[in-house]
């Protein structure tokens, strides 16, 4: 049962502080808790007990770490049930993709451990001329130090444990900004940790606050490395301002899905919808654009169109529901602007565009200019824009025509095409046989362009929050007494 305050987890523990949040559900705005604000000095408190429970968790064996990550797994696997319903109450998700989510966050602990054994090195064979021969060296990763994260209110589960999970890999200690509107995930997975690691005190803090207090996340020296998922203009903005400390930045998109003749138009059709309209769009690698071979083009739109009018939007707590809320009526406002703007402009709606309160029903567009907001910009609502090409070439050109690039998909039989849009598409990924909002989680993640800088998935972000060291010795050959 949720408490009705959450405090912060800062430098001294849990604790609360004089200024709140109320966390509100967004498809009926009942009110579901209230949560703590952390202040400017609250944070830097919580870096410096960061910075030295550092000194003790950078020694951590490679078997520590191991056992934390797997400790974290077990513990969100104690709580399914409970993180489930906390996820769709703030989040307004559907119970069927929170369960997704939290069966991901338990995924991505145990994928944690794994990488967490093979945290080492290598041997170098520098001894290649005459003046080297004396010497041998050999390299090894180390964490480079306390980290800064920064999550969005879409994912409030699993995109933490991807920061969070290569943090306990390594030995980093971190402090966590949740988003504001989803922090109570956040604050429940706090607790799991704690009681499911060995972790000096002051190792993790959840900090909630708000955008002017976040400038620590990213000024501070003691924080070496920042990890933000978010919007583009914050993003780089945190990016100018971080320094010398390593950035990774997970920002928007404008994902577009590709559906050449030879598809099996029933699987593209399925898996369209599916990546259209999840969790009403709000999906940084949302299908928003659907690219279609004019020899399928009315075919495909007529299957796509009956089978988008038979998911049911609603309560998210109610089981059959297939497409809750948006966040916030903020953001239903928006996406009916940049829908009318498109019809105003000669754009045709084929089904959906109506909304009441929060709930947006999918919608299907044709026949939208370009550079329309809602072609060109990240829609993150449900809505889907169809357009037709004649060439694969010319379908690429198409994806690329954006200021993004997280991740495209592609439908085709074809090998040549295949490796075509793998080598010429301008995006971090490409999913040949399904949609781009397509993700497994030990995968390498991440944009170019506007969507980012730097790679998620836990390998790759264990890469970046450790550096390499070598270390070199002269004449430590066979010693013979």
């Amino acid at each position: 049962m949720l408490k009705k305050l959450y405090g912060i987890l800062g430098a001294n523990g849990w604790e609360e502080t004089e200024n709140t949040v109320e966390v509100r559900s967004p498809f009926d705005n009942r009110l579901i808790s209230r949560v703590c604000l952390a202040s400017e000095e609250d944070i830097s408190r919580a870096i410096g007990k960061a910075a030295l429970a550092f000194e003790s968790t950078k020694k951590f064996s490679s078997r520590a770490r191991r056992d934390n990550c797997l400790g974290v797994a077990r513990g969100i696997r104690d709580r399914f049930d409970e993180l489930v319903e906390v996820l769709s109450l703030e989040a307004g998700k559907p119970l069927k993709t929170s369960r997704m989510e939290v069966e991901r966050a338990v995924s991505t602990f145990e994928i944690a451990s794994g990488e967490a054994q093979r945290l080492g090195g290598e041997v170098i064979p520098v001894d290649i001329t005459p003046m080297a021969e004396p010497y041998k060296a050999i390299t090894r990763r180390f964490p480079i130090g306390p980290a800064s994260f920064i999550s969005p209110y879409n994912w409030p589960l699993n995109l933490v444990a991807h920061k969070v999970a290569p943090a306990l890999a390594v030995g980093s200690t971190f402090i966590l900004k949740p988003a504001t509107s989803t922090p109570l995930t956040s604050l429940l997975l706090a607790e799991v940790i704690l009681e499911n690691c060995r972790l000096p005190q002051g190792s993790i803090h959840v900090l909630p606050c708000g955008r002017e207090e976040a400038g620590l996340f990213a000024t501070d020296p003691r924080l070496k490395i920042i990890s933000f998922t978010g919007s583009p203009e914050v993003g780089w903005k945190l990016k100018e301002r971080a320094g010398k400390k390593k950035v990774v930045l997970e920002l928007g998109g404008n994902a577009a899905a590709v559906v050449h003749h030879d598809a099996d138009l029933k699987e593209a059709v399925a898996r369209c919808v599916a990546g259209s309209f999840s969790y009403a769009g709000q999906v940084c690698i949302s299908v928003q654009r659907i690219l279609l071979h004019e020899k399928i083009y009315e075919e495909f739109k007529e299957k796509f169109i009956n089978e988008t009018e038979k998911l049911r939007v609603g309560d998210p707590m109610d089981e059959a529901t297939d497409v809750g809320p948006m966040i916030d009526l903020a953001n239903v406002e928006r996406l009916a602007e940049w829908i009318s703007e498109a019809e105003k402009r000669g754009a045709r709606g084929l089904t959906g565009n109506r909304h009441s309160g929060t709930l947006f029903w999918p919608t299907v567009l044709e026949n939208v200019p370009s550079d329309c907001r809602i072609n060109c910009q990240e829609a993150f609502g449900p809505v889907a824009v169809l357009i037709r090409y004649s060439s694969f070439r010319e379908a690429v050109d198409i994806v690329n025509d954006s200021e993004y690039g997280l991740q495209a998909g592609i439908f085709t039989r074809d090998a040549h095409n295949i490796f075509y849009a793998f080598e010429n598409l301008e995006v971090g990924g490409v999913i040949a046989g399904d949609v781009p909002t397509t993700r497994v989680d030990n995968m390498p993640y991440g944009g170019v362009k506007n969507s980012g800088f730097g790679r998620e998935g836990v390998k790759y972000a264990i890469e970046d929050m450790t550096e390499w060291r070598v270390l070199v010795m002269k004449n430590m050959g066979e010693r013979v007494e």
